[in-house]
């Protein structure tokens, strides 16, 4: 924090039953421009809260009436939005650790060192001020109505989803889009920039699981030339492509941290400079991102920046699996097979009612990719005007037929053992990632195995 004393809107209550703790805490923050209030113990300060808008609580954990765990207690109770600092003696840091998991902050250890108490009172009314923005944006979108064009949703779990993206397409907020690989998370992503203002600029779209962690700077911020071996010449980087349109990150769970400091200085004040540069480069651009990762674990284990997903998950799209929003396979099956037929000069009418059954019995593990992954190969070897069931990839009809397999014994002319397994073992990845909805992380805790054997699964069955 800066030895600047201009004066600052936030305020901040200071509870401490010694009053010269208080008064030396209370003294310093009013000459860093803060507002102040004051109380010499947890129903005072309760009472504060009451009363005036209070942004952040600094109180001492042990107190005589009321200690500081009750306080956070009580105050977010109040006003679920303000953000609590414990302040603790050596000896008392695990009560500290206890506030923190109930939603404190932070904690300071006494006495108080000044430096640690401006980083952690900028960085708890950051926090605030995020978690501020990101209610008032959703009421604000949450008023407004929209459609999004070129989807095909019928199913009100996708359509619920789709009125979501729509509010948000017109305005300027960030949108973070969750699900499973394969739900149309791009889709989506291309359909809120066609409704917004920024239609007529550029979509730019990266997908973060595919670069290296070396890569990844260079491709999302550019470089100079010479900033590194191999680097011929300047290179624009995907935020300068997308300078005045959209900008949708896929896998966003996937970015290094080093990469997050950089992305997170972007949204926050536009500005960035190339790797192997020092003139920072200005840019507008909207971000979209897109991750089958759980973002908020991801946060809490320390992976992931708080500050950035914050700045990230200003609005929210969780798009359904496909096995959820069953109502949409037959259009979506319509729809690839008019497309395909005409790619491949095929006259295919439909399918045969044999075929219907086992695609609309089908889980998707791979959901709308695997649905036309499946509807292409169909188109391309069926022999008849309807496809039929002989026409379907192996893996699917045994897919559908697994489900039986519990209630009825095996044939002989059944699949081979190794066979069996494999199919076996892609119903299980299913209906974990199902259950998990589907978060690979948990699904994978489901399962026994750990996220990497997971991806590798989904890799060779071609679930991803």
């Amino acid at each position: 924090m800066s030895d600047k004393t201009a004066q600052r809107s936030e305020t901040i209550l200071v509870v401490d039953d010694e009053e010269a703790q208080r008064e030396a805490l209370a003294g310093y923050l009013r000459k860093r421009g803060f507002q102040l209030h004051t109380a010499d113990g947890g129903a005072a300060g309760l009472q504060v809260v009451e009363e005036h808008a209070v942004d952040l609580i600094l109180t001492d954990l042990r107190m005589p009436d009321m200690d500081g765990l009750a306080v956070l207690q009580a105050a977010r109770r109040i006003n679920p939005d303000i953000e609590v600092v414990l302040i603790t003696a050596h000896g008392s840091v695990s009560g500290a650790v206890d506030a923190m998991r109930e939603g404190a902050f932070s904690y300071l250890e006494k006495p108080v060192d000044l430096d640690a108490l401006d980083a952690v009172v900028e960085r708890s009314l950051e926090r605030r001020h995020l978690v501020s923005e990101n209610r008032m944006l959703k009421a604000q979108l949450g008023e407004e109505g929209g459609q999004l064009p070129g989807i095909i949703a019928t199913d009100p779990a996708m359509e619920e989803a789709l009125n979501v993206a729509a509010r948000a397409a017109p305005s300027q907020a960030s949108v973070l889009i969750l699900g499973e690989s394969g739900t149309g998370k791009e889709l989506v992503a291309r359909a809120v920039h066609a409704a917004s203002p920024r239609r007529g600029g550029p979509f730019v779209a990266v997908n973060c699981a595919a670069l290296s962690e070396s890569l990844m700077e260079t491709e999302l911020f550019g470089h100079e030339k010479g900033a590194f071996t191999g680097a011929a010449r300047q290179h624009a980087g995907r935020f300068e492509q997308a300078d005045g349109g959209t900008l949708f990150i896929d896998e966003v769970g996937e970015i290094p941290a080093a990469a997050q400091v950089k992305l997170l200085r972007v949204l926050q004040e536009r500005t960035f400079e190339r790797v192997g540069g020092s003139d920072p480069i200005q840019v507008d651009v909207r971000l979209v991102a897109a991750t089958n990762r759980d973002l908020r674990q991801m946060t809490r284990d320390g992976s992931f920046r708080e500050d950035l997903y914050y700045r990230l998950n200003v609005v929210s799209v969780s798009l359904p699996p496909l096995r959820h929003r069953r109502r949409d396979i037959p259009a979506l099956i319509d729809h690839f097979l008019a497309h395909y037929s005409e790619v491949n000069g095929k006259a295919v009418e439909g399918l045969s009612r044999e075929a219907a059954d086992v695609l609309m019995r089908y889980s998707y593990p791979g959901n709308v990719r695997e649905l036309q992954n499946v509807v292409e190969r169909a188109v391309v070897m069926a022999r008849d005007p309807l496809i039929s069931r002989r026409d379907l990839p192996p893996e699917v009809v045994d897919g559908e037929q697994v489900g039986a397999a519990a209630s009825a014994p095996a044939e002989a002319d059944d699949l081979g053992l190794p066979d069996q397994v494999e199919a076996l073992e892609r119903q299980a990845i299913a209906r974990a990632l199902d259950r998990a909805e589907g978060v690979q992380s948990r699904a994978a805790e489901l399962l026994g195995i750990t996220e990497r054997n997971l991806r590798y699964k989904l890799k060779k069955y071609g679930l991803k």
